[in-house]
């Protein structure tokens, strides 16, 4: 495992690209959700995105302190409720603002072999749930913050 570079808001327009999906399932995928796991806890954040680390594809990894989650090609499913607080990005470093996200989600998905999963969050979970699949269509957390 390695740890990468996580792209800057304002530096690279990766950020701010639609990313494709993701096709192939091997070791190549597997290296790289391991670097990004890493790369996440080598920073003290909750989640990373591909394009975070200069990959336009649709993949993302989660560890809100209860494990790891890997999503690829995530969908959101489902939104309920409301909840409203501070956010920050590994990409945006220093910056917190206030984000209103649903409470609650419901995330269609692959893990890292191809398989189907569906993953549930409430509160923190769906907060970076909705924070990292904005990731992949080119979203920051800026351009939702309430101004």
């Amino acid at each position: 495992m390695a740890t990468r570079n996580i792209t800057q808001y304002g530096k690279d327009p990766v950020l701010q690209k639609i990313c494709r999906s993701q096709l192939t399932f091997d070791d190549r995928l597997a290296t790289i959700l391991d670097d990004m796991a890493e790369t996440m806890y080598a920073a003290d954040g909750v989640g990373l995105a591909a394009p975070q680390i200069g990959i336009l594809r649709r993949y993302c990894v989660i560890d809100i302190g209860e494990g790891i989650v890997e999503l690829i090609n995530p969908v959101i499913a489902l939104k309920e409720g409301e909840q409203t607080g501070q956010e920050g990005c590994l990409s945006v470093p220093g910056v917190y603002k206030e984000v209103t996200r649903p409470m609650r989600v419901k995330v269609r998905a692959q893990n890292r072999n191809g398989e189907n999963i569906v993953v549930e969050g409430e509160g923190l979970m769906a907060r970076a749930l909705c924070h990292e699949i904005d990731h992949l269509d080119g979203v920051v957390f800026l351009d939702r913050a309430e101004k």
